[in-house]
Parts: C-alpha cells; structure tokens; sequence
C-alpha cells in the first residue's frame, strides 16, 4: 500500500441505486454526479476534485460496482505474494479480462492509495455477495469507512450493517445522502479522521479548509444581501410631470420601481445559489409558497404578520396610491391596497376615504405635487423586513439542499410547506430589531451607508442568523 500523498482521495464504492453517486454528490459538493439505478452504467472510475481557493484539498473517486466478487475474493484468499502488493497483482494477472474488468477498475484507485468509502442501503438486508465485498476491501488494507446510506424510516435492517460491518471497517456512519445538511457532511468528514492514524492530519486541515470555505460563502451571501437590500431601500427617481399626467407617471414610476427590485432579489439569490455550487437544482417552488409570491402582494405582507391596519399603510408603498382608486380630476384619493396586484381591495378605502387632494402630500416614499414626481427612498421599514425573510428564507433551503438529491417535485412541496410559517425575523429580538431599524435609517438615507457603523451592525447579525440556519437552530 502506497502512503498518502498531500491530497487526501477516497473511492466511493457501492452497488448501484443504493446511494453511492448521491453520497459522492453530498461530499464533493457536485451536482453533476450521475444518479443513476442501472448497474452497469459506470464502467470507468471518474474523479471529484474538491476545490477551496483554487487549491485541491481532497479528491473523491466514482467506481464502477463490483462485477464478480466471489471469484475475486477467492483469488486473493489464495494469494501468496507480499500484502501490500496484492491488489496490484490481481490487477496484473486479470488485466484485458472482461470477466474481472470492474473490479479490476474499482480496485485501480485502492491500488494507487485511496481511501475506500463503502456505501450500501441500510433498508435491505446484508447478502452473502456483501459480505464477499466488505472481505476483499478489509484484506486490500486500504484505510476504509462504511456508510449506511438510511432514509430514517428504513431501519430494520440497520444493526445487522452495523454488526457486520464492525468486523470489516475502521469507521461506520450512518448518514442520509437525499437529507444531508452541511453539519451532517462535515460529521461525516469528520469521522473520516478516525480512519487511519496516517491520515488524520490531512483530513484534520480538510476539515478546517471546509470550515473556513463555508464562513466566506456565508459572508459573500451577507454581502450580496445588504447590496441588494441597500439599494433596494435607498432607490429615488424624479421625473418631470405636468399636473394632468400625474395618475399615468406615478403607475409608470411605480411599476418600474417593481420590476427593478424583483430583478435585483432575483440576482441576489441566484448569486448565492452560484455560491453554494447548485448547478442544477433551482427554487422555482410552487404558487402557494410565500417565496413564489409576488415581493408586494398582500400575502407577502400578511406572511410576515403585519396587522390590518399595518397592511393599510404598507399599501401606501406597495402603490396603492397608484391603483385605479386614485383620481386626480376629482380633487379626492380613494386607497385600494394592492389594487393592482388583486387582494384586499377596498379596505384602505374606508380608512381613508374623503381625504382631500394636498400638493406635495408624502405617502411613504412617493412625493406628488407641482411638476415633479418623486419615488423613494423607502420609509417604511416593513419592506426591509420582507426582504430579510425571502433572502435567509431562500439562503436556508439552498445549503440544506443535499446535492445528492435529486427528488426536485417532492423537495420543493416540502419547501413550499415549511415557508408557510413566520418569517425569521419574527422571532427576532429587541436588540436585534434595534440594529435592523438602525441600518434601516441609514441606508434608506442614501450614499456611504455601506461602510457605516449600521452596515457593519446589520452585517453581524446576518452572519449569526446564518449560523443558526445552518446549525438547524431557524
């Protein structure tokens, strides 16, 4: 057996259908691994990188499926030459062989040093064929973990793994490759330590560099939030508008303002999904997820708990003011709150009903009078908490999403179920709300609030929220 080099490699291996691509695709961090049920289908070994900095810090190996393990167990239990060189020369004395090609090819990494990953499904129970293959790995000498790859309600069969693999295995982990969350990968990295001596600082510095690779993603997706909802808040546009065009400009102005936020929190989060090396699942959840929903509908607003009475005023900003209620010629404004979004029309109405038409009256955010036609900034900081919540709402299903798992229709009625609840920030604190109101103030006031005290503030506590999400905390 060679000694390690500087780049830690494990061959993944396991019968097909069983987990061995999905728990490939969970440790590297790859979506691009094949998923497939079919034995056969993998008839090369294929490498994994992992990468952190340009720099690669462990490799993970796709095999083939054994092809003919009796016989190859028999063989090497008839073997006399030296341990270390055994698998070499199975390989050797069956080279061109078709009847040996997998194994041959699956073995070729453990030859060269790889670590062996051993996956199987623990809601089967263990055949004489496994038994056969965990033998041939104990005696290739390799460093070896096994993994139960268990769904959770699928257990009947998970002691009698355990027992046997005990025998045959320096480590066993149970781990749910469609379920994985970023703690879990790393347990798994984790007691990949325990494995061999030899290895353990190799991996001990892979485990690090996961760490801190995973701090800075978490920072570049603060980054790319507080950009986003900076601009978001602070936005102001004035335009020329003759008195009799008022109604249309303002639709105009405030139809604009829409689109340019949507475009934006959907650049945002496509950016983070980039981060965390999604290629290719992608949120696109169902119409009754409050992610799927409209950023200034009234089930946006309710979602976050807002009072009747705060929706009126939220209405304001949402371009209530703007709905077909408005009326100019007529000297009055009738409010139909998300008007032209559907919902809740006419409510705002009677709250507000007889109010007279004043040059230069402010409505959160939009100023209308004399010839000019001002949208923004923001000044109600509602719309700050709305677009927290999408962001850490979408940021937690992104990194919990395993890129092992491939069941896109079920995932997402899940997702679409657990975003039915409160939003984070709901459950935020005195002192937390106290930090978000105060980058609130200074970003909606415009230039230089990103190097601002506030920002620095905001941007702490994102980071802890973030930590939590990942720890399962919310």
């Amino acid at each position: 057996m060679k000694k390690l080099n500087h780049i830690p490699e494990f061959a993944i291996i396991g019968h097909p259908n069983e987990g061995k691509s999905s728990v490939l695709s969970t440790l590297a961090e790859d979506d691009s691994v094949r998923v497939s049920p079919i034995p056969g289908e993998t008839v090369t070994c294929q490498n994994f990188p992992v990468m952190v900095d340009g720099r690669e810090i462990i490799r993970f190996v796709d095999t083939p499926g054994f092809q003919n393990p009796r016989k190859t167990l028999q063989w090497m239990q008839g073997y006399q030459g030296e341990d270390e060189q055994m698998i070499a020369s199975f390989i050797e004395a069956h080279a061109g062989d078709p009847a040996f090609r997998d194994d041959c090819e699956l073995l070729g990494p453990v030859a060269e040093g790889a670590g062996v990953i051993f996956v199987v499904d623990g809601s089967r129970p263990v055949r004489n064929m496994d038994r056969a293959e965990m033998e041939i790995l104990r005696l290739s000498g390799a460093p070896r973990m096994a993994v139960i790859n268990s769904k959770g309600e699928d257990s009947a069969y998970l002691a009698q793994w355990q027992s046997e693999f005990r025998k045959h295995f320096n480590a066993i982990r149970v781990f749910n490759s469609s379920r994985a969350t970023y703690i879990q990968r790393i347990e798994l990295l984790e007691n990949l330590k325990s494995i061999d001596q030899q290895w353990e600082p190799a991996l001990r510095d892979v485990v690090e560099a996961f760490k801190t690779d995973w701090q800075a993603r978490s920072e570049q997706s603060v980054d790319i939030l507080l950009a986003f909802i900076g601009e978001a808040l602070a936005y102001r546009k004035t335009v020329p508008c003759a008195k009799e065009n008022q109604q249309a400009v303002c639709r105009q102005m405030w139809q604009e303002y829409q689109e340019l936020i949507a475009h934006k929190e959907h650049r945002a989060h496509k950016a983070i999904r980039s981060l965390f090396k999604h290629n290719i699942f992608n949120i696109d959840l169902p119409e009754h997820s409050i992610l799927e929903k409209d950023l200034f509908s009234k089930a946006t607003w309710e979602f976050l708990g807002l009072t009747d009475k705060q929706i009126i005023l939220a209405g304001a900003m949402s371009g209530a003011a703007l709905g077909a209620g408005l009326d100019v010629a007529a000297a009055g404004i009738s409010f139909g709150v998300f008007s032209t979004l559907g919902g809740l029309v006419g409510a705002a109405g009677t709250a507000f009903k007889g109010k007279k038409w004043l040059s230069g009256i402010k409505l959160l955010g939009m100023h209308i009078g004399g010839e000019q036609l001002r949208i923004g900034p923001v000044t109600n900081s509602q719309l700050l908490y709305i677009l927290l919540d999408r962001s850490l709402l979408f940021y937690g299903h992104i990194i919990n999403w395993s890129h092992g798992r491939r069941d896109y229709d079920a995932g997402k009625k899940e997702i679409a179920e657990d975003t039915k609840k409160e939003g984070v920030t709901a459950y935020w604190n005195k002192g937390e709300r106290k930090i978000a109101e105060r980058f609130f103030r200074v970003a909606s006031a415009g230039n230089g609030w990103a190097s601002s005290e506030a920002a620095q503030g905001m941007r702490g506590l994102l980071l802890r929220q973030m930590q939590q999400i990942a720890e399962g905390n919310r």
